[in-house]
């Protein structure tokens, strides 16, 4: 009897389990559901930032006096960040780059990524000892325990650079997708007799909607190539803030027309059919791995089941002939 109680506890507290971890999950998913039904509109966030940047260009040419007054406002976890000396290591300017190529042009982005990295460890801790002690969730012994705590405190160290490289590797995986698209684009609006940075600003308001990150870059150029006293400086910020060989190979193309005076658009017509050839290729690439990267899913998954569909009532009916003798 005592054992049927034991039994029937167990199974409310499983059952407890389940309906509070169904729960979890219905409220992660209709979370999702909604952000993805969100509608977001890239071309609003691009006129903002392209707004910005050109203000801030616009006043670059501004007294001291401005630039100190300017400064002595900035915000209170900036300066902190500053008081603590974050930026000052030797790898500060690389992260800076990264957050560039993500993505992420804000002064204070450094300072909010290197503050996470510094905070993410002790939280992330703080976490697993409320969880592991305070509540005893798993019961584990001292030395998992121990184990657990140091994987979380890692885990949050290195969560904001995974985070980074994520989002670095997906934006940078769009830019390269529609970058002959607007080279294509670009040669049209060179070859009607526009200037390069009436051309880029006309490509990035046509591709706004199809390809924000590129019209966003785009955009920022353009307004670079018009305040900055040197347009070769707002090409190469272009080149710093997409770490891409395409880029480079188009920046470098435009300021040999810039310098030389060569016609640009033969220039960008072959730059576009080089790129395109090259999207061509990674896809028959792609093609070609897709019967290997399919073997092992094939046999893992389908093969067991088409085995049990093909060969069980075979095997049920040999087995009923060996019961029934």
């Amino acid at each position: 009897m005592r054992f049927l109680q034991d039994l029937s506890v167990l199974v409310l507290e499983g059952e407890s389990a389940i309906v509070a971890v169904a729960a979890v999950l219905g409220f992660v998913s209709v979370v999702a559901v909604w952000f993805a039904l969100i509608e977001r509109d890239p071309a609003a966030r691009r006129a903002r930032l392209v707004a910005r940047r050109q203000a801030e260009l616009a006043s670059a040419g501004a007294t001291s006096r401005r630039r100190r007054a300017r400064e002595s406002t900035q915000d209170l976890a900036t300066r902190i960040a500053k008081r603590l000396k974050l930026a000052r290591h030797e790898g500060a300017e690389r992260i800076r780059d990264r957050l560039l190529a993500a993505g992420y042009r804000n002064r204070e982005a450094l300072f909010v990524y290197l503050a996470a990295k510094l905070v993410l460890p002790f939280v992330a801790g703080a976490g697993s000892v409320f969880l592991l002690i305070v509540l005893d969730l798993g019961h584990l012994e001292a030395g998992p325990r121990l184990l657990a705590l140091l994987g979380s405190a890692l885990g949050g160290f290195y969560l904001p650079e995974i985070w980074l490289s994520n989002v670095t590797s997906r934006r940078l995986a769009a830019l390269q997708k529609s970058l002959p698209d607007a080279l294509d684009l670009l040669v049209i609006c060179a070859e009607a007799g526009l200037a390069l940075d009436a051309a880029l600003k006309r490509v990035a308001e046509e591709m706004g909607k199809s390809a924000p990150e590129l019209s966003e870059e785009l955009a920022l150029t353009a307004v670079e190539l018009t305040f900055l006293p040197d347009r070769r400086q707002a090409l190469g910020n272009l080149a710093k803030r997409v770490p891409l060989p395409m880029i480079q190979g188009v920046v470098s193309t435009l300021v040999q027309t810039e310098r030389y005076g060569t016609p640009l658009a033969p220039s960008l017509r072959v730059l576009a059919a080089e790129f395109r050839e090259q999207r061509i290729i990674k896809a028959e690439e792609k093609a070609a791995r897709l019967p290997a990267v399919l073997t092992v899913p094939l046999i893992a998954f389908i093969l067991p089941a088409l085995f049990i569909v093909l060969a069980g009532p075979a095997v049920i009916g040999v087995y009923d002939n060996f019961i029934n003798r």
